[in-house]
């Protein structure tokens, strides 16, 4: 069915309203292409209750669907499929953050990597590596940054000289190893 002229009208105000940064990230989604690798997607972004949901699971993940509805003014069974297809479509994982040291990966560093050509075939390599979590296409100095979590310095090493390095296109890389994570927070809202 087709929208009508009036529908698109205020579609387009309603995104005049919104920063560029706002628009892009209300419209991400996480779909999977044939590999299963994550693909974006637009979507619809969420009204202010489904914000507000996200906003109350980002402050603790396991409250309850009973008391988001209370602070959301609607049913637990309707905040439970407001969650499910939120879930669904990409807009917010449920996860559990862990502590690193804790479970015995000694070393995190961020790794700042330059490449020649097309860096998004680089970028989907990096994504593959068991020891990388974080994998974002950048402008300026780097192409591309990198997080990785390693047990040890030797097992950083090794991930830089027999994988990283290696790849095809990959022309420099600079290391930088955290020595004290200060802080890190996932309750940023939803604007």
């Amino acid at each position: 069915m087709m929208p009508t002229s009036q529908a698109c009208l205020d579609r387009v105000s309603q995104l005049r309203a919104m920063t560029s940064v706002s628009r892009h990230m209300a419209f991400v989604s996480n779909a999977r292409n044939e590999k299963g690798h994550a693909m974006r997607q637009m979507q619809t972004p969420p009204d202010e209750i489904s914000k507000q949901i996200i906003e109350q699971l980002q402050e603790d993940g396991r409250r309850s669907y009973t008391d988001i509805a209370k602070v959301v003014g609607l049913s637990e069974a309707a905040v439970r499929q407001r969650v499910q297809k939120l879930l669904d479509s990409g807009t917010m994982q449920i996860v559990a953050v862990t502590d690193p040291l804790q479970l015995g990966f000694y070393r995190q560093a961020m790794i700042g990597i330059r490449v020649s050509g097309d860096s998004r075939g680089v970028a989907s390599a990096l994504a593959e590596m068991p020891n990388v979590d974080y994998v974002v296409l950048t402008a300026g100095s780097f192409d591309i940054l990198v997080e990785v979590v390693c047990e040890s310095d030797d097992d950083l090493v090794e991930l830089l000289n027999a994988e990283i390095r290696q790849l095809e296109g990959v022309v420099k890389t600079e290391t930088f190893v955290y020595l004290k994570l200060v802080k890190q927070l996932y309750n940023w809202g939803t604007r």
